[in-house]
């Protein structure tokens, strides 16, 4: 039986407090380097700046992965799951007992885009456009797409909405977000009125 002390147990497996340690770090290196995709793209992931960013030592980063492309894997699931808990997160503040009033296409519009400052946002668009450059990343996203999409159609039923598409809703969104991001205009305004145009059954242009 295991002590729950450091080495190992009698049966010569590695202690649990070990294995935790060995679990935090793992998981310290994967968001480290989630951070660094979303802050400066896949092509900033490197093992030096993924240890630098977690604070462990260099071969931390190659001992618990078989190389970068695991490791960027890895850290593709992390960007999901904050996808996931954004989308989530939008509908429970929405729907919280002396929240206050909201028009339901901000919402929606901030279910799905990331919480961050203008700056973020534009970095987070630039990074989303070139992962498809990097396949593990791309995998990584399209197989986290389901999560995704359950979120905000999980959303788009606390609001009334559920005869919309996850999907639909994503990509009007996303669409609003590129055309402000180059036309140096509100992402967020512009992302909500055309998703209140979309839930009036209208395809007018933002005056």
């Amino acid at each position: 039986m295991a002590d729950g002390s450091t080495g190992e147990d009698a049966g010569g497996r590695p202690a649990p407090r070990r294995q935790a340690r060995g679990a935090a770090r793992r998981d310290a290196i994967v968001r480290a380097a989630a951070d660094l995709i979303l802050r400066d793209g896949p092509g900033a992931v490197t093992h030096r700046a993924v240890a630098a960013r977690a604070g462990v030592p260099l071969a931390a980063t190659t001992y618990y992965f078989t190389g970068l492309d695991d490791l960027v894997a890895a850290a593709g699931q992390v960007v999901v799951d904050g996808w996931v808990r954004n989308a989530r997160d939008a509908a429970d503040r929405a729907l919280r007992p002396g929240a206050a009033p909201q028009q339901r296409a901000a919402v929606l519009a901030d279910a799905v885009l990331p919480d961050l400052d203008e700056a973020g946002v534009r970095g987070f668009y630039e990074h989303l456009v070139g992962a498809g450059r990097y396949p593990t990343l791309a995998q990584a996203y399209a197989q986290g797409r389901d999560r995704l999409d359950a979120a905000v159609a999980h959303v788009l039923d606390a609001l009334g909405a559920g005869w919309l598409s996850p999907g639909v809703l994503v990509a009007v969104v996303d669409g609003a977000a590129v055309s402000a991001l180059s036309e140096e205009r509100d992402v967020r305004a512009l992302a909500a009125h055309l998703v209140a145009a979309l839930l009036d059954g209208r395809a007018e242009s933002p005056g």
